[in-house]
């Protein structure tokens, strides 16, 4: 499993979902804008549907030419797990980093 956050695109989305259903174009501004990462619309895509197939983010109506999507509720719970043991490896590196 990465220990990086932005080298999961699959975090960076739930990330970004977290705060409320976006279209694709939204989350990838609001991913570039905390993360500092660009992904590509083939990422992002490929990501999304990914995570839809495993039930962790829904597609809503489509708005215009816009289809948002928002996270379900085992799709919460899979970004706290993901961020909990992403934080476990923040902790023991800067232990081993204290030290040594």
């Amino acid at each position: 499993m990465p220990t990086d956050v932005t080298s999961d695109p699959g975090v960076l989305i739930l990330v970004s979902l977290a705060s409320g259903p976006k279209h694709g174009h939204a989350v990838l501004l609001d991913i570039e804008a905390f993360a500092g990462r660009r992904l590509g619309p083939g990422t992002l895509y490929g990501a999304l549907s990914r995570l839809e197939d495993a039930g962790y983010v829904e597609p809503l109506e489509v708005s215009g030419r816009r289809r948002p999507y928002r996270l379900t509720h085992d799709g919460r719970f899979e970004l706290r797990r993901r961020l909990g043991r992403l934080a476990v490896a923040v902790r023991i590196g800067r232990e081993r980093l204290a030290v040594g």
